[in-house]
């Protein structure tokens, strides 16, 4: 006898709760339509760029979850590392569905709220192994007081741990679509790979090595499904597919959804009005040009960092701060990235090449998605404690860098205080590719620019 069972799953939610409500409609419908369903999330719901999350440090994100009676969920890298080690040990405490988390642990233990995997035995005495895995920023982590270990060798250790005892086996996978490629490949067991993080579409899904790939993109813009197929008199998967829906398509929108992020902004705005401090003048924001708010942050990031250089694009900051009052929404609201600082050293030669690259009109330009940025463009790199000289013509071509008054010497080495998004993806590999760099966490940049403000009244 065959009969179905439908897995639905999101990722990379972000705190995009815009598309929440018709999600929630959606889901409420379609387990009045399915007698077999199980729910998931991949992680990334939560997103500190949202003034919700912000407020209770994504606490909002796991009641919605409990709403909607999740069957499982792993965490992404928004859960893991923007948040501090006693917000992430306690965002799950009210939980009402299984993390299922494998590679994680605290002293050589994994924390009390992540399970390496979870079995669930469905009506028709199928039973579904759940693993789940995130990505390894491993220094990150390290600094808030993880140990986060490789995540192949975590799923070949829950391989062979539950080895014999499911029917099927479907892996929650923050690892990216490159990864989990390579998982099907290492590891043809697994039924399912249920991905997240780089916001892949597949509409409908992806078989590698006899592994079905499914993924919903990103922001709540789709919802992913797999039908399996089992022949209940042997327990045997005999089909899997995978689809996904546009949320924009659907019309209905949940009550109780709705109702829950009405009172959770209102508290969000209540708690974000705590006064941080007050200045006088107006400070100016300008992207491409000096201005004196992303230049004291600059300022503010050497000194945090104890660096001889700062260095910071303009574009980190998305507006000015009127004189007055200045509260933490308003901190958020012109600072929103999860981004921290960092300190590295490069010698005088490296320091020459990605000045001359920061200087470049196609990064001033460079309009960026993802690496913790959460603004519009990169805008002018500033810098303190350096300057330079331009040669003559139109080519914006830097001649000479001084540090402190002084010309840079090839072979000497100088201190960097900048920004981690910068050892991410290709802006600058001489600082991306450092053996040894210093993060400073958990403190965003917005936690640095109130530090500052504070101290310049």
């Amino acid at each position: 006898m065959l009969q179905k069972l439908w897995l639905y799953h999101t990722n990379d939610l972000h705190s995009h709760f815009e598309n929440w409500p018709k999600i929630a409609a959606y889901i409420e419908e379609k387990r009045q339509v399915h007698d077999q369903m199980l729910l998931f999330d991949i992680g990334d719901h939560m997103d500190r760029v949202n003034l919700v999350s912000e407020a209770d440090y994504g606490k909002v994100n796991v009641k919605l979850l409990n709403q909607l009676s999740y069957d499982g969920v792993t965490i992404g890298n928004n859960e893991g590392i923007t948040l501090p080690h006693d917000q992430l040990d306690q965002l799950y405490k009210e939980a009402q569905f299984p993390v299922i988390l494998s590679n994680l642990f605290e002293k050589g233990k994994r924390p009390s709220w992540a399970k390496p995997y979870h079995m669930i035995t469905m009506k028709n005495g199928l039973k579904i192994c759940l693993l789940g895995v995130t990505i390894a920023y491993t220094p990150v982590y390290e600094k808030l007081g993880w140990d986060i270990t490789d995540p192949f060798d975590s799923i070949r250790d829950m391989l062979q741990e539950v080895q014999g005892q499911a029917d099927v086996i479907v892996l929650l996978s923050h690892l990216g679509i490159i990864h989990d490629r390579e998982v099907a490949h290492d590891f043809p067991e697994i039924d399912i790979i249920l991905g997240s993080h780089t916001h892949h579409l597949l509409e409908h899904g992806e078989m590698d090595n006899g592994v079905l790939l499914a993924c919903a993109e990103k922001y709540g813009h789709y919802i992913g499904c797999v039908e399996l197929t089992i022949d209940t008199t042997r327990n045997e998967l005999i089909e899997k597919k995978a689809t996904v829906q546009s949320v924009d398509q659907l019309i209905s929108e949940s009550d109780e959804a709705i109702t829950t992020l009405q009172q959770a902004e209102r508290r969000a705005k209540s708690l974000m009005q705590e006064k941080v401090t007050s200045i006088e003048t107006k400070l100016e924001t300008k992207w491409f040009d000096e201005s004196p708010l992303p230049q004291l942050l600059t300022d503010a990031i050497k000194e945090w960092c104890g660096a001889d250089i700062g260095m910071m694009n303009a574009g980190m900051l998305l507006d000015s701060l009127e004189a007055g009052v200045v509260t933490r929404e308003e901190i958020h609201r012109i600072c929103p990235h999860p981004i921290n600082p960092i300190r590295v050293t490069l010698t005088g030669k490296q320091l020459l090449e990605t000045v001359r690259r920061a200087c470049e009109e196609k990064m001033e330009q460079l309009r960026i998605k993802g690496f913790g940025f959460r603004g519009e463009l990169m805008g002018k790199m500033l810098y303190s404690g350096l300057t330079y000289t331009l040669e003559e013509g139109e080519a914006r071509r830097v001649k000479e860098v001084f540090v402190h008054g002084q010309l840079i010497k090839e072979d000497d080495s100088y201190t960097i205080g900048t920004v981690d998004m910068y050892t991410l993806g290709s802006l600058f590999p001489h600082i991306r590719d450092h053996e040894h760099i210093e993060y400073f966490m958990p403190e965003f940049l917005r936690d640095v620019l109130s530090w500052r403000l504070k101290e310049a009244r």
